[in-house]
């Protein structure tokens, strides 16, 4: 049983992480990639949020004046909002019970493109939210 997968015993689910094997088996998988686009959806446009609302741009950022921290600023809006459409696509995806292929081709789409969003919030300093000790 995945990370992703529902308990039969109390039906929660556990959305511990978002990892590479599991958006590989999303695309094979219907029930799979719903959960998978709205978890790594809620989780990109959330941590954009929080990069937005508590963490200063550092890095090249600072380097250029007002305008590079105000594309510091775009870029993680941006994430955030491709974040709330993947974990829309999600959700569209899951209305018809059985998805029609169209809507899957979609899911899938927007899976494989939500790769960038994630490697530029990477990028951005997104992996120094999470402080390990």
């Amino acid at each position: 049983m995945g990370p992703l997968d529902v308990e039969a015993v109390d039906n929660t689910v556990s959305a511990d992480a978002v990892t590479a094997a599991d958006m590989a088996e999303a695309t094979l998988d219907v029930a799979k990639l719903r959960r998978v686009l709205v978890a790594g959806g809620v989780g990109q446009a959330a941590t954009a949020l929080y990069m937005m609302l508590f963490r200063a741009p550092a890095g090249l950022f600072l380097l250029f004046g007002s305008l590079s921290r105000a594309a510091y600023y775009c870029v993680l809006a941006a994430i955030a909002l491709f974040g709330v459409a993947e974990a829309w696509t999600g959700l569209w995806l899951s209305h018809g019970d059985p998805a029609p292929p169209r809507r899957r081709a979609v899911g899938v789409a927007v899976l494989w493109a939500s790769l960038l969003p994630l490697l530029l919030l990477a990028g951005v300093g997104g992996f120094a939210v999470f402080k390990f000790k």
